[in-house]
């Protein structure tokens, strides 16, 4: 059983900064993007954290998980959002009192994804991987970025059906700004092995490969359990996005993923575009999918809309899935069962 939060008009949004906060020299962005959600009619309750960041996190880990902790368990916060992601989220999982989480949806990527898969797992409440908040505060936002509202507005028993984005960005670019924050010059293309049709249904779990990985064998990656307890007898498709790791790490991870029972019961796997896909004498990603894909005998479907190369999917975390991959398009239907 999967507890699915509702995001209803005018909620309380929580923002705090669990991993990163935002230096001085950039709050003028994050007050642009707290301005558009207050556009919105969301109620902002903004945390010290957000305005801090020093040696590679915006507090102390016990005032990162103090500030976390009391938006998690307070029943007016509908939502909780950090600015963006970071290094060091790790550092406060052991601190979350998870026995006391109100129902809320939390939505991140990047190293927030330790976060929202950590809860999951060890809750049973789903999670929304998707846009950071700072990337929200241009004049429009582009059809795929904006589907995060109408997905985590979703009632309980409901289905919600995202698509392909049209085009995605590249690379960074903060030299000349756009009004919708992203570049999207590249067309986008989803791949399959083989150029194959590919069509996978089960629970979806995953986020950023650079830091998920580093949950297995703790407390907080148990998947094994979680399995038993919240999703019996049903498979799972795992969705990843990697921000810095090359082939042959990426290959490393996969294969470890597998060895601790990660990847059993898996009916497809999900890869983001990455910029990180060089290739380490000659492997390149493609070898790494083909690879994985035949030891498990499952679909693979890789370069979409998941990562650092926006726009985003936005994934649930223990939503139930249906995926289809055809002529470089995408399908994702999530439903809240």
């Amino acid at each position: 059983m999967i507890t699915y939060p509702l995001l209803k008009k005018h909620s309380t949004v929580g923002l705090t900064a669990p991993s990163s906060g935002v230096p001085h020299e950039l709050h003028d962005s994050l007050k642009k993007a707290i301005a558009k959600m207050e556009e919105k009619g969301y109620i902002i309750e903004c945390g010290d954290t957000v305005w801090k960041q020093h040696k590679a996190k915006s507090a102390p880990a016990t005032e990162r998980a103090a500030e976390l902790n009391r938006m998690l368990q307070d029943d007016s916060i509908s939502l909780i959002t950090p600015p963006w992601g970071g290094e060091l989220l790790i550092e406060v999982l052991e601190l979350i009192d998870y026995e006391q989480i109100k129902p809320k949806w939390v939505l991140g990527y990047s190293d927030i994804s330790a976060l929202l898969l950590a809860i999951t797992l060890k809750t049973g409440m789903a999670t929304a991987h998707g846009t950071n908040l700072i990337d929200l505060r241009g004049e429009v936002t582009d059809p795929t970025t904006k589907q995060w509202k109408n997905v985590l507005s979703a009632e309980k028993g409901s289905s919600v059906t995202q698509f392909s984005s049209q085009k995605y960005q590249k690379e960074w670019n903060h030299e000349e700004p756009s009004p919708h924050v992203f570049h999207l010059t590249e067309p986008t293309v989803w791949k399959t092995i083989g150029d194959r049709k590919v069509e996978m249904e089960g629970r979806f779990l995953g986020g950023c490969i650079d830091v998920i990985r580093n949950l297995i064998g703790t407390p907080f990656g148990d998947v094994a359990s979680f399995r038993k307890k919240h999703i019996v007898g049903e498979t799972i498709i795992w969705y990843f996005e990697n921000c810095e790791i090359n082939t042959a790490d990426l290959r490393r991870t996969l294969v470890q993923m597998r060895l601790a029972g990660w990847l059993d019961h898996s009916s497809g796997l999900l890869f983001g575009r990455s910029a990180a896909n060089i290739p380490v004498d000659g492997y390149s990603a493609e070898d790494v999918y083909y690879e994985i894909a035949k030891e498990l005998q499952i679909p693979v479907a890789y370069d979409i809309d998941c990562g650092h190369q926006p726009p985003q999917i936005t994934f649930i975390n223990g939503a139930y899935g249906k995926v289809e991959v055809h002529d470089g398009k995408g399908k994702i239907t999530q439903t809240f069962r």
